[in-house]
């Protein structure tokens, strides 16, 4: 291989690994937001600047070649090299100005995290909030994001987190679902009627046998794995769903059903990297969404 180092920038590895791990263009080009064609040009800027190809066509996509193979270990120690780089050289900024990114569930960034971050810019107008709303995992050791809500533990490693509280949820359908169908006394009355479901997560049937209720994916009329669009969903009459109380107490036409029965809680924890804890802009931020959230928290109790 006759690797030519300065045709060789850090996109050229970035977009290697992307597409290693993705299988495909269309979906390495959605993770690094760039266009397909873009990241076409890319991976064969890539391939002659290190004289080799690193993948080949197959049916449903892209498979790395040997010679990709052989230097994909290399390319991730590049990844994780560049992002103790930028760990060290962002924590160094001490002035509360600059670019925040936030990372958090779609249901927790389109309900509940606005109201929060239009606050915080009133306060801070110098920091900028960049808001990548997903419910797939961003690596905050890559520098993926700064600052991370989660409604699970963070178990990565040279991370620091903080449990803010637990948020209560509750089984909810829109009023006009309740004109046309009455509205279920007990939890028995519950199971006759319409529920809104999962696609392909197990989730809410493994939380229904918890309690008792057996059923399967064919219980759910209606299904969707987005919780966002799952909420959508009840609300405009699909049946019944859950969701945390405090966004249900804020949405119109919705009525909260049985009550007194006990649905799991929803835990909310904050992280972000020890290096970008202490600069100022980020702990200005990650301390901002701490009291915010307990607050949410403790209303939603």
């Amino acid at each position: 291989m006759n690797v030519r180092a300065a045709d060789l920038d850090w996109s050229l590895i970035q977009s290697f690994l992307a597409v290693a791990d993705a299988g495909s263009l269309t979906r390495a080009a959605s993770f690094l937001s760039v266009s397909q064609p873009t990241l076409g040009r890319r991976i064969s800027q890539a391939e002659t600047a290190l004289g080799v190809s690193l993948f080949t066509r197959v049916r449903h996509g892209l498979q790395l070649t040997e010679a990709g193979h052989e230097l994909l270990a290399a390319a991730r120690e590049m990844h994780a090299a560049a992002a103790r780089l930028s760990l060290k050289a962002a924590g160094q900024a001490q002035a509360l100005t600059g670019v925040v990114r936030i990372t958090a569930s779609i249901m927790m960034s389109c309900e509940i995290l606005p109201t929060i971050i239009a606050g915080l810019r009133l306060e801070e107008p110098a920091i900028e909030i960049e808001l990548h709303a997903s419910d797939i995992t961003d690596n905050l050791l890559f520098h993926e994001a700064d600052i991370a809500v989660r409604m699970y533990r963070p178990l990565q490693d040279s991370v620091i987190t903080r449990h803010i509280g637990d948020m209560e949820t509750g089984l909810y359908a829109s009023t006009t679902y309740l004109e046309r169908r009455g509205v279920p006394k007990s939890p028995a009355d519950l199971l006759r009627h319409d529920w809104v479901g999962y696609d392909r997560s197990d989730l809410i049937i493994q939380e229904m046998s918890a309690a008792g209720w057996q059923v399967d994916r064919s219980f759910f009329g209606t299904r969707c794995d987005d919780y966002a669009a799952h909420w959508h969903l009840v609300k405009a009459g699909c049946g019944i769903g859950s969701t945390q109380v405090s966004i249900a107490e804020r949405t119109p036409n919705v009525v909260r059903l049985v009550p007194d029965m006990q649905i799991p809680t929803l835990p909310v924890w904050l992280t972000a990297p020890e290096a970008l804890r202490q600069t100022p802009r980020i702990r200005r931020v990650y301390d901002y969404l701490a009291t915010a959230l307990l607050t949410e928290t403790r209303s939603s109790n």
